[in-house]
């Protein structure tokens, strides 16, 4: 079933929105960078369907944008370590 999921996804987002999404999204940011629906998205987290892994975090989903990406195609560019953000600054 979640091959059947994968083959319908339409991307709703662009590439640069899709860069731009922090390192972990709700389901609801995860449906329209894929192209699904709310009610389908959710339905298909609940069942263990949907297309990337999904995360539970008390009642609310969350997704990895990075699982998003690879899912679309896309390979999303390394981030800085916080560390390294320090010390470039400095």
């Amino acid at each position: 079933m979640a091959q059947q999921a994968a083959d319908q996804i339409r991307p709703r987002m662009t590439v640069a929105q899709l860069l731009e999404l922090p390192t972990v999204v709700d389901l609801a940011t995860a449906n329209r960078a894929l192209g699904l629906g709310r009610t389908h998205g959710y339905r298909l987290a609940r069942r263990g369907d949907y297309p990337v892994p999904v995360l539970r975090d008390g009642r609310a989903y969350r997704v990895s944008s990075a699982a998003v990406a690879l899912q679309l195609g896309l390979v999303l560019p390394a981030r800085p370590e916080p560390s390294a953000r320090r010390s470039s600054a400095a």
